[in-house]
């Protein structure tokens, strides 16, 4: 098994980092019982908040999203890729499960629920505001009093490395003061963009774990004061050293049953996104949180015993979907917020995606909503789909896209004379808003092929398309780019040119997708060479 396998269980009563190898950007984890949920940002995309399980803060499952749609519902018809849920936090409390989060548009919200299942309250605007980012609450059973905390997005705010706190109603309605700086990091010597505060209250200290440094080669940093509003001391509690988890980054800490305590934070793996790690924790002689192997202190794990906690089943979210009725798996998502119509449900197996008339969607599908993503593994993986070209309108065209900064798609084109094609195309970085094709095209006789990606180390991805003669590799190998917060996505779209069917009004029919399927590729694996057709 390689690091960067799917499952983070070795099945032999170890793990292996990350617990969760793909985009799960932020987390943040709380436990009611025997029983551990997550959450974690995610920006732009309907649904939003999505919300994990597990027994063993090792083996999780996607169970659901606690936004259905982003608001204000006005702003997001459209995708605003790096905009949206930034890094909430995830509680429980009197009887609730709470969520919140900045979006550094807006302001700070909140929603709860009586379950993590649901239902979940309208999102609640806490503190309005520009660049508010990062919001984390505490309900401190000692006071009686409830707090949070947040940090600013300087694109916004102008202003960064600073954590604000504030008194807060219980019922997390509103703030109940203007607000104290509680961190200023241009005052700690060496610190930069302190942000991404969580808040605890242990042994009575007030907790802040935030990070610092930045995301690609920062640290996580501990501050403690015996009184909410400070002043603070602070600690570096984890650091890259001599490993090769860069970062590393922003996450929550959490105790067992069993009274040991666990800390997830997430490394920045370029166009895999954010993956999560899951780091051991102890507190030493001088009540200061210490991460990593007891005999290696303050640098991440790489394979290291599980938690003391029941064995649990091998998983990780599911990637894999037959589309049973036309509905599509949770671990799905919108590029923002969907209009009606953009799948239907029907009889059979197959997700029927509409062939939406845009021009937009014709020259650059990460200006569009209708574009159905999921995360790009870690894990070097081979990505499957099989597709039918329904619509007869000149131009329809629908097919699977690595999408990010640039992105590039095959699948299937209508033509003017009525037949279909395999077509494969590109666009470069965000200053290019046209495609350009990046293989000839060839016929599809009855409109129907077999969609591949192979996803090589380095996010490399060789596309290969079977129209009744075997797979055979189209283009040149191209290495996927996230989005500035966002890692790649993996999406299926369909669309149609303005005026693709007389009146220039209506439906353009429709692509049906089947079997999509996400396997890894042996290691060893090589990268397919291409074949001239």
């Amino acid at each position: 098994m390689t690091p960067a396998a799917r499952f983070g269980d070795l099945g032999d009563g170890t793990y292996r980092n990350p617990v969760l190898a793909a985009d799960w950007s932020d987390p943040d984890v709380c436990r009611v019982g025997d029983d551990f949920y997550l959450t974690a940002s995610s920006f732009g995309r309907a649904p939003g908040l999505p919300l994990l399980h597990s027994r063993d803060l090792v083996n999780w499952t996607l169970i659901g999203h606690a936004l259905d749609r982003l608001e204000p519902t006005e702003a997001f018809t459209a995708p605003r890729h790096d905009c949206g849920v930034w890094a909430p936090s995830i509680r429980y409390h009197d009887e609730r499960f709470w969520i919140f989060w900045g979006d550094p548009d807006h302001g700070i919200h909140q929603i709860n629920a009586p379950s993590i299942r649901g239902p979940w309250s309208r999102r609640h605007l806490l503190k309005a505001g520009k660049g508010l980012i990062d919001a984390c609450p505490l309900w401190d059973e000692e006071s009686g009093e409830a707090f949070l905390v947040h940090a600013y997005a300087r694109s916004r705010a102008g202003i960064k490395n600073r954590l604000t706190g504030h008194r807060m109603s219980a019922d997390a309605t509103e703030l109940l003061d203007e607000g104290t700086l509680l961190i200023d990091g241009d005052r700690i010597p060496g610190w930069f963009t302190v942000e991404g505060p969580k808040l605890y209250r242990r042994d009575g200290w007030y907790w802040i774990l935030a990070p610092a440094g930045g995301v690609e080669t920062g640290w996580q940093g501990a501050f403690r004061s015996r009184s909410f509003h400070g002043p603070y001391e602070e600690r570096v509690i984890l650091e890259q050293g001599a490993t090769a988890v860069n970062g590393p980054h922003q996450g929550g800490w959490v105790d067992t049953p069993a009274g040991e305590d666990w800390f997830l934070h997430f490394q920045q793996r370029g166009a895999y996104g954010r993956v999560v790690h899951l780091q051991p924790m102890r507190w030493d002689a001088q009540g200061w949180p210490e991460l990593g192997a007891e005999d290696a202190p303050g640098v991440p794990v790489d394979v290291h015993p599980k938690p003391e906690l029941p064995a649990q089943p091998v998983t990780a979210p599911a990637t894999g979907d037959d589309f049973p009725g036309g509905r599509f798996g949770r671990q799905w998502q919108w590029t923002a917020n969907p209009r009606d119509g953009l799948a239907t449900a029907h009889g059979g197996d197959g997700l029927r995606l509409t062939c939406v008339r845009s021009a937009d969607g014709m020259r650059d599908l990460r200006r569009v909503p209708h574009v159905l993503t999921q995360r790009l593994p870690l894990a070097p993986s081979r990505v499957e789909v099989g597709l039918r070209l329904d619509s007869t309108a000149p131009g329809a065209r629908a097919g699977l896209v690595v999408l990010g900064d640039a992105y590039s798609w095959i699948g299937l084109e209508r033509a003017a004379d009525g037949t279909a094609h395999v077509v494969h195309r590109f666009a470069e970085g965000p200053t290019a808003d046209t495609e350009r094709a990046a293989a000839h095209p060839r016929p599809a006789p009855d409109g129907t092929a077999r969609l591949r990606i192979d996803i090589h180390d380095g996010a490399r991805c060789r596309f290969l398309v079977d129209t009744g003669d075997g797979f055979r590799p189209s283009g040149q190998l191209f290495a996927a780019l996230p989005w500035r917060w966002v890692g790649a996505l993996l999406g299926l779209f369909a669309a149609a040119p303005d005026g693709a069917v007389p009146g220039g009004t209506g439906p353009a029919g429709t692509a049906l997708f089947t079997r999509f399927r996400s396997t890894e590729l042996s290691a060893q694996a090589p990268v397919t060479p291409v074949t001239p057709a």
